[in-house]
This record gives C-alpha cells, structure tokens and sequence, in this order.
C-alpha cells in the first residue's frame, strides 16, 4: 500500500508542475477570466485544489481550527502554483516517512457541515490524489476554452513511463 501511495502522491506533485508550467505562461488576466466549470476561473479552481489539500492535511494533524488558505489569498498564480506545490511536496515527505501503521490508522475528523466521520489514512490519501486529477482535467478543459493548443500530458501513465 506505502508504495502505491507514493507513487500517487510523486504523481500529484508532478502532474501540478507540469500543468502549472503551461498555466503559468498566461496573464494574470486570463488566470482570472469567468469560465463556466465547477469554479468559474483558472484561479479559483487552483486556490480550490490548495484548500483541498490544505484542510486534509490540517485535518490528519488533528488541527482543532480548520484554515482555507484560499480565502484570504491575494496573491498572484505563480505564488498560488507554489503555495499548492509546497503543500503537495508535504504530502509526498509525509507519504515517504510513514510506517504503515500511519497509513492503516483510522482518524476521526468532521467534513464543513460538522458531520463526522472515522476513515483510515489511505482512504483519504487515495481520495485527495484522485481529486487532485479530478481537477486537473477541468483545468485542462479551461485551458482549451481560453485557447491554449500546447497543454502537457498529466496521466498517471505518462508519469509511470517517465521514470
């Protein structure tokens, strides 16, 4: 299990960079441009896979206050692409140190609506790279609704046969 997490988490974090690379040619302008999608701009759906990120990792250390860094940002993409690429790099040191009764453990944690819930660490794992992907299809699908022709190929097997 520790090594398909790894792998995973290794993923996301390349995958951010190689998409980042190609969002972060446009203009701030066009990062902020209303795009019909789950978050209306480019932006919104990076500051959205930030928070994601974020809050999980709050949670699995058991934060008693939960912060949305993207509610007070106000910062460019290029700082948003390294906020976001720091906080995967953390997912991926915390994957690659833990023992695998870290990454079995259940935790108990509760979802914005104050519901609670009790899952094991991989599960959650598993669903936070996932939603990482989720994303950054959209993210693609946006790019091409803004023009861009020359998008970076960001499946799993790409990164599988590039190592």
């Amino acid at each position: 299990m520790k090594q398909i997490l790894q792998q995973y988490a290794a993923y996301n974090t390349w995958a951010n960079q190689r998409l980042f690379g190609c969002i972060l040619t446009l203009s701030e302008e066009q990062a902020d441009l209303e795009i019909i999608s789950s978050f209306s701009s480019l932006k919104r759906t990076v500051l959205h896979m930030w928070d994601a990120e974020s809050i999980w990792w709050q949670r699995l250390k058991l934060s008693e206050r939960i912060n949305r860094p993207g509610e007070d940002f106000k910062g460019s993409m290029a700082e948003l692409a390294r906020n976001l690429g720091r906080q995967s790099a953390e997912w991926l040191d915390w994957v690659s140190n833990a023992s695998d009764n870290q990454i079995q453990h259940v935790f108990a944690y509760q979802n914005n609506r104050k519901e609670q819930f009790k899952q094991p660490v991989y599960e959650m794992l598993l669903h936070l790279f996932n939603h990482g992907t989720y994303h950054r299809g959209q993210l693609v699908t946006m790019l091409r609704q803004l023009g861009v022709e020359k998008i970076p190929e960001t499946d799993f097997i790409v990164f599988c046969r590039k190592k």
